[in-house]
């Protein structure tokens, strides 16, 4: 619920910090100059940019933090489904290494000789 009122917001402060930056004039007047200048003088073109500065300075800070809010929520959390199969998969690959006798058998690398330890005490007593 709280995610997608988030996201909501989120959007609506995107397309208002859109509209609010095209509206600011620069070196070449903005939307102002567009409509044939006369706008900005019965405005008050300075009182105009002061406001729109401000919308703009509040619209970028809340378009910040929903981005770091949508962050957070994206985020998987320390008991999600994922974390508890891969921890899953570690106890089972930890009891298959315990042999039928109780004893932990070490974890050796494909295709390495077999340790002393290891062989049959048949051998031992030849």
């Amino acid at each position: 619920m709280i995610e997608t009122l988030t996201t909501v917001v989120h959007v609506l402060t995107c397309f208002f910090l859109i509209l609010v930056i095209l509206l600011q004039s620069g070196k070449g007047g903005g939307i102002t100059a567009a409509f044939g200048g006369g706008a900005g003088a019965a405005l008050g073109q300075a009182s105009a940019t002061t406001v729109l500065t401000k919308f703009t300075g509040f619209a970028a800070g809340l378009f910040m933090v929903t981005s770091m809010v949508l962050a957070v929520y994206s985020t998987p959390s320390a008991g999600s489904d994922v974390t508890n199969a891969a921890k899953k998969e570690a106890a089972a690959a930890a009891a298959a290494s315990v042999d039928s006798a109780g004893a932990i058998k070490a974890a050796e690398p494909s295709g390495a000789p077999a340790k002393a330890a290891d062989k049959p005490a048949d051998d031992a007593n030849q």
